[in-house]
């Protein structure tokens, strides 16, 4: 705990003895050894999925706990393969991703179809593979963000993934495709006995309204989570709750002021609860982002990893903060997000 507490700073306090009052813990499902037995093998999946999400369960330092830290490297699409590789140029190597997730202790690795196609026979015996499916491609001018569909299920089980990852522009003028998109290949790879995770993210240049980025508010982040786990998504992937109110600001859907009264308030923790609380009230896991890579990372990590923990989250999903360093700081990213999710005595608020 004392790493913790001196990484959190002044906010140790803040953050380590905050308790939620709109929404209590007695009402979440958190995550555990016993998740799959106790929660998951309620919902209509195959058992094969539940085999495979158990192996992803079962996986690198946090095997057995009920949390998981993943490694996620698709950026090379998403941004640039320059201005991704170049702050680390081996990373260029699909075989060093796999690698650092490995050492890293991680619970699986997310990438291409071309990235974990190339090294699929070497690693996907030893570390869950997760195929992204879809990507924006941002060689695209003028600029129009757009995911597309780059890679099918058939070929993520056929390079021995344990699941498939996918992300909807929640907002945006195509998300209504993307929807029924992968909604689509989502009933297949449960079909198929694959775990499926989305990317809830929103994407819409009106959601910024007087210099407030309601892309990251709590109640319109809730609501894109909210819409993934209807499409039966296992894990929801989303960046991290920071403000609230974004239904007030922009004219979409309807709210409704108990939200902001009496559910939530503005401590990180309670506008975290609120998106875990779209998730079926945490019966479908919900992991946080882990960000850019920047001069405080190690600081910006644990502080997000205690946030998800403490809110009934399921873990981390860190890519740029740990490959846009050299190797061995990668690792040690990797694990002092781990760490926070092995400490007893960080417990949900």
């Amino acid at each position: 705990m004392s790493d913790v507490l001196d990484l959190l700073k002044d906010e140790a306090s803040y953050l380590l003895d905050h308790r939620c009052q709109g929404i209590s813990k007695d009402s979440i499902s958190v995550p555990s050894p016993s998740y799959i037995d106790d929660v998951f093998a309620a919902t209509d999946r195959r058992p094969a999925v539940l085999r495979n999400y158990q192996a992803l369960l079962n996986a690198g330092r946090l095997g057995g706990s009920g949390y998981i830290s993943i490694l996620p490297v698709d950026q090379g699409i998403e941004h640039s393969a320059g201005a991704t590789f170049a702050p680390n140029p081996m990373y260029f190597d699909p075989q060093n991703i796999v690698e650092l997730a490995i050492e890293g202790g991680c619970s699986a690795v997310v990438s291409t179809l071309g990235m974990l196609g190339t090294v699929s026979r070497k690693y996907a015996h030893k570390i869950p593979f997760i195929l992204k499916l879809n990507h924006n491609d941002a060689m695209v001018h003028p600029a129009h963000a757009d995911q597309r569909i780059f890679a099918s299920v058939k070929q993520a089980l056929d390079m021995g993934a344990v699941g498939v990852g996918a992300t909807i522009y929640f907002g945006s003028s195509d998300s209504r495709r993307q929807l029924q998109e992968i909604s689509e290949a989502f009933q297949q790879a449960h079909d198929l006995g694959m775990i499926t995770i989305l990317w809830c993210y929103l994407r819409n240049p009106d959601f910024k309204k007087d210099g407030t980025d309601f892309h990251v508010s709590a109640d319109l982040s809730g609501q894109a989570n909210h819409l993934g786990v209807t499409i039966e998504a296992d894990i929801i992937k989303q960046k991290m709750a920071e403000n609230n109110g974004g239904f007030k600001h922009i004219p979409v859907g309807k709210t409704h002021k108990r939200i902001y009264d009496e559910l939530t308030t503005d401590h990180p923790i309670d506008l975290v609860r609120y998106q875990v609380a779209n998730c079926y009230m945490g019966k479908i896991g919900l992991i946080n982002s882990g960000g850019a890579s920047g001069d405080n990372d190690f600081e910006q990590i644990v502080r997000t990893a205690v946030i998800n923990k403490r809110a009934g989250g399921m873990g981390l999903i860190c890519g740029r903060k740990a490959f846009q360093r050299p190797f061995k700081d990668g690792v040690k990213i990797l694990h002092s997000i781990q760490d926070v999710y092995l400490d007893d005595r960080v417990t949900i608020a």
